[in-house]
């Protein structure tokens, strides 16, 4: 690659719009899709279409520093580099293109296009292929959302959708079939099941991230608060003198520890692990892209973005330095370190092949967190960052591979199990290739991809004087070139299962896929070993070292934050003392592998034994050190057990027995009311009634109808008038006056 001098020789133009379509595109081919619905697979393709164009976008980005350019945007209306956004705050929304940002685009885009090629093939015949394709467009468009936004809050707009498409993905086999669930089935630890159902497993997933997610957020809105704007350049330049007044209150470690929250769920770190294991529930595309190329990458993509701006200003700052957020620093790098070594003791018993691959990503992301981390105790912040993408690209390429092969095999041997399979290396020679290449790059074996990534990261920790988080580092190395031997080798080699032999009877023969498959984890294997002898070659030519490249794009990124500062020259020369301890380390744990599972020379069965303390420690290990079931107990047990009480406490000897006496007592006082409304008040008005009635009846009786009878009564009513008024008169002592 280029020296950071001959970068700033060239400049390459691009129109600020290419940046903007790498994200909207994906977002266009979720739509397409899901207006194709009713048009057969079309839409499928149009969502590998979509991909494709976004890919070739990012590569426009990625080009000029192939060619040894620098690279600089050109601002297109309406599509400049920051738009208006929430104009009520004064929020813009915008993308970044620096060398950092195009390589982690490219990483996305490209490693996400070949999975949805190969999930042309995968998804075949799948009833739920639409749905499937229109979430993962939308994926991949969200995740480029995250790499490219310039701020925080359109960066979680893109993080929680992402978030989204993660639980419909992991729960796509919806109807939670036995033969779709994760784990055995029957397994249980402290009394807590382990096999898990898709749509549990993805709402697992959804609850887990959205603990940091929360965190995250009042991360970010405290952030607000005290700079006002959400901004990375905003930031970088220390506006509003955030930093002194968030110290002031105390608040510096909180909220980059809350912030850095989001990260852990996302990125599957402890203590908010536990989700990735079981999210392989889903399809084994779904895996490669959102568990093991892109999203769990997320949380590296946001500590890479803030962790500089706390670091520089705090650098810059006479009365604090960089000691200051050193804690945030050190918390980072050993939760990265002990994420590594607790995912990798894991993948050390399983026997699923996707859920021996998840604890691998698990403990390789802690790889990156501790690269970030080391970054901020170092004096050279590049290094540690560039060792972080390093290590993030090259894993993206042979993980994707794996989950891609596992796929294959899967299908290819109809079981999920690796003591189920052996003996496929001559049925599925492509496979065994890709995979080998894979799990050698993984295991850090040279001079493929991942040895000289993992060098960089292990490099970068020991010329921060941090040899405890180095030896950790070490030591997973070596527990991670037992597990993918082991793998490699119940897989391939030996004999065939008896799971095997059952499967051909019943005319499953075992074969390649169709190229739509094989073709694509091909290419990805094919770069690992590309990018590794490129590598290597960059020890004697300078101009092709890849990590003085990568460490280049690190300054350049930082460099547009913070242009006062000035980074040291990358050199890129491998460190002899931390490679051989490593490569130690590594050569033990292939060893160990070669022995009970490459060329069988002991049994592990005998050497872990029925009882005793190695058989302790497996069981340790395969009940996952008993976290996920305290998990349960405690925040799944327990509430439902405080629920169960207080219904049948509060709720049936409570209330309901409170709403039994009231339901007595208002039956007692209508019924109370009903007496006196049927006896009092009834009874009043049917007497008015009935006198009214008996006063009619009678006086309908002189009713007859006959004018004799009623000029009578007329004639003896005036008689009867004139004598009382005459007795009237009499009793006045008027008299009476005669005419």
């Amino acid at each position: 690659m280029p020296s950071q001098e001959s970068l700033t020789d060239m400049a390459f133009e691009i129109p600020s719009y290419f940046v903007w379509l790498v994200f909207i595109l994906p977002y266009i081919g979720a739509l397409v899709t899901i207006a194709l619905r009713k048009a057969g697979r079309l839409g499928d393709y149009a969502a590998a279409l979509f991909s494709f164009l976004s890919a070739s976008f990012a590569f426009t980005m990625l080009l000029p520093l192939l060619e040894g350019q620098t690279l600089r945007v050109v601002s297109v209306p309406p599509l400049t580099t920051s738009v208006p956004w929430i104009s009520g705050l004064g929020l813009t929304v915008g993308v970044l293109a620096d060398p950092f940002t195009a390589i982690l685009a490219n990483v996305v885009a490209w490693v996400s296009f070949l999975i949805v090629f190969y999930s042309l093939e995968y998804m075949k015949g799948d009833d739920g292929h639409n749905r499937y394709f229109f979430f993962i467009a939308l994926f991949i468009g969200s995740m480029q959302l995250i790499v490219l936004s310039d701020n925080l809050l359109s960066l979680f707009v893109g993080w929680e959708m992402v978030g989204l498409c993660s639980y419909a993905l992991i729960g796509h086999y919806w109807k939670d079939e036995t033969k779709d669930w994760v784990g055995t089935p029957g397994e249980k630890a402290l009394g807590e099941e382990q096999a898990y159902s898709p749509s549990h497993a993805g709402m697992k997933a959804f609850v887990m991230t959205r603990v940091g997610d929360v965190a995250m957020l009042a991360g970010i809105l405290i952030l607000f608060y005290y700079s006002g704007t959400f901004n990375y350049y905003q930031l970088a330049n220390n506006q509003n003198s955030w930093f002194q007044h968030l110290n002031s209150a105390g608040l510096l470690f909180p909220v980059a520890l809350l912030i850095f929250g989001g990260a852990v769920g996302k990125s599957a770190q402890f203590p908010l692990h536990e989700w990735l294991p079981d999210a392989m529930a889903g399809p084994a595309p779904v895996s490669a892209l959102i568990h093991a190329a892109t999203m769990v990458k997320a949380g590296v993509v946001l500590v890479a973005r803030i962790a500089p701006i706390f670091y520089f200003i705090a650098l810059s700052s006479n009365s604090l330095g960089p000691g200051s957020v050193q804690p945030f620093f050190m918390t980072v790098a050993w939760i990265g370190a002990f994420t590594a070594i607790l995912a990798a003791s894991q993948a050390l018993v399983g026997f699923e092949l996707k859920k021996i691959l998840a604890y691998s990503t698990i403990s390789q992301i802690g790889y990156m967190m501790l690269a970030v981390g080391v970054a901020g105790l170092s004096f050279d912040f590049s290094q540690g960052l560039s060792s972080a993408l390093y290590h993030l690209t090259s894993h993206a390429i042979f993980k994707a591979c794996l989950f891609l092969a596992a796929g294959a095999l899967i299908h290819a041997s109809d079981s999920k199990y690796i003591n189920e399979m052996g003996g496929m290396r001559n049925k599925m020679k492509i496979t065994f290739a890709a995979f080998l290449i894979a799990v050698a790059s993984l295991s850090g074996i040279p001079p493929f991809s991942g040895f000289w990534s993992k060098d960089a990261v292990l490099g970068a920790a020991w010329g921060a004087g941090q040899y405890a988080l180095f030896a950790v580092g070490a030591l997973t190395a070596g527990l991670t070139a037992f597990y993918s031997f082991r793998m490699l080798g119940l897989v391939f080699l030996g004999d065939r299962s008896k799971r095997l032999e059952q499967v051909e009877s019943q005319g499953h023969l075992i074969h390649e896929p169709s190229p739509i498959m094989w073709v694509p984890y091909s290419i990805l294997a094919g770069m690992t070993v590309i990018i590794g002898l490129t590598a290597l070659a960059g020890e004697v030519v300078p101009a092709l070292n890849v990590e003085a490249g990568l460490q280049s794009a690190a300054s350049s990124y930082l460099g547009t934050f913070f242009p006062a500062q000035t980074f040291t020259a990358p050199s890129g020369a491998l460190d002899l003392a931390p490679s051989a301890l490593t490569g130690l380390f590594v050569a033990l744990g292939f060893l160990a592998a070669s022995v009970f599972y490459v060329l069988r020379r002991m049994s592990p069965t005998r050497f872990v034994g029925q009882t005793g303390p190695m058989h302790a420690l497996y069981t340790f290990l395969e009940k996952r050190w008993y976290i996920n079931a305290l998990y349960y107990k405690v925040f799944v047990d327990a509430p439902l057990a405080a629920s169960k009480w207080l219904s049948d406490t509060f709720d049936y000897r409570g209330l309901f027995r409170v709403n039994d006496a009231a339901s007595v007592l208002g039956v007692f006082v209508s019924s109370a009311g009903n007496w006196v409304d049927v006896n009092i008040v009834d009874g009043t008005a049917n007497g008015f009634s009935a006198a009214g009635q008996a006063l009619s009846r009678a006086v309908r009786k002189i009713q007859t109808g006959i004018v004799e009878q009623y000029i009578q009564v007329f004639a003896l009513g005036m008689i009867l008038l004139i004598v009382l008024l005459l007795i009237a008169l009499w009793q006045s002592g008027q008299g009476v006056v005669l005419p």
